[in-house]
């Protein structure tokens, strides 16, 4: 069989190398360029500690390395995407956007079809069960990331492999420790997807610029402060917002009159919702359902957390809706919600969390 695995000079993908190689694969190793360094918002040069990195490896296993540049395929893809949906007042997610388009899209396009598989260090795993591939949730639940990888397609399911579905991460972490790894002690990266260290508000606002609105109370109409830009907030947020005796949550927005709405306290009623309803909803292994009448039995999340959220499942026309069993807070339109099956082992697929227009109350 032959692999390509994916390295990035972290950890997790590091550790893949000596994984295959002790399961008897010769795997090539690929290190993906995307050559944004030299773009504002940037505060480091990561890809050169991860270019030495990767060649440590590369030569310490004896896997031939290729470093390949697929800028143009992440611009149009991840970045354009994500500016374009912080635009509209939405959340993106580039990190999803990444897996299905750039490592298990363009990648496998332009570098993967002469392999059999592609191995990434995601904390993932893939079954197959009656002929037919399932993404499936990785041992670790806390560092499972199937969330990120509930976009992709049955192709690049199928193709897809995850040494390190079986171990937890402390368990990575000692295996990098007892080899030398020189990724053994790098911290998890925090960036998004290629990205690594970057200011965020910086990087977006590169392509935004600014315009000065009010932040207002949800329950009195009282301007409480100004903000930059309804595009720098997500719902939910409560830290860079530069308010006094909070903690003040963002709960909606105006964006026809960049207009943050904000409520105080730590359980804000206006945080929470029992319905989630997705549009452009993709399954990966095909729809496992046939009757959503009385609505089907699930679990699922609406960002990357360790918990599930048990709820029922209905098909509206081309959209889907969620009842959950419990009030959940939070809910950011721009999102994905990924659903798995009722026992929490298969992911199903995606869809991203419709935008229902903000109301916004009358001033008092």
């Amino acid at each position: 069989m032959t692999i390509a695995a994916l390295v990035s000079g972290g950890v997790d993908s590091s550790v893949i190398v000596p994984l295959l190689k002790e399961q008897g694969y010769d795997p090539v190793i690929f290190y993906i360029k995307i050559g944004m360094e030299d773009k504002p918002g940037f505060m480091d040069c990561p890809s050169e500690e991860d270019i030495e990195i990767v060649t440590w490896i590369a030569k310490r296993y004896g896997c031939r390395l290729e470093i390949v540049d697929l800028h143009r395929e992440y611009w149009d893809r991840v970045v354009d995407y994500t500016i374009s949906t912080v635009k509209k007042g939405l959340t993106p997610n580039p990190d999803v956007m990444c897996n299905r388009f750039i490592k298990f899209g363009s990648f496998e396009d332009r570098f993967g079809k002469d392999f059999d598989k592609i191995a990434t260090g995601h904390y993932a795993d893939v079954i197959l069960e009656n002929d037919q591939y399932w993404l499936h949730t990785a041992k670790d639940h806390v560092k499972d990331q199937t969330y990120f990888l509930g976009r992709i397609t049955y192709h690049q399911l199928s193709k897809a492999m995850f040494p390190l579905a079986g171990m937890l991460k402390r368990e990575v972490r000692e295996m990098a420790e007892r080899l030398n790894l020189p990724s053994a002690h790098r911290r998890d990266s925090q960036g998004i997807c290629f990205l690594g260290k970057i200011n965020y508000s910086q990087f977006i606002r590169q392509f935004t610029g600014e315009k000065q609105g009010a932040i207002v109370e949800l329950e009195t109409g009282r301007i409480l402060g100004h903000h930059s830009g309804y595009w720098f907030h997500t719902i939910g947020q409560r830290k860079g917002l530069g308010l006094a005796q909070g903690p003040w949550f963002v709960v909606g927005k105006d964006t026809e009159e960049n207009v943050l709405y904000v409520s105080k306290g730590y359980d804000p009623e206006s945080q929470y919702s029992t319905e989630v309803k997705l549009e452009d909803f993709l399954f990966i292994s095909g729809d496992p359902y046939r009757d959503y009448s009385n609505g089907v039995e699930i679990a699922f999340k609406i960002r990357h957390t360790p918990e599930f959220t048990s709820g029922l499942l209905w098909k509206e026309g081309d959209r889907y809706r969620i009842r959950s069993a419990k009030r959940i807070a939070g809910v950011a339109p721009g999102q994905f919600g990924v659903i798995y099956d009722a026992e929490k082992g298969k992911c199903l697929g995606s869809g991203v969390i419709a935008n229902p227009k903000f109301q916004a109350p009358n001033s008092k």
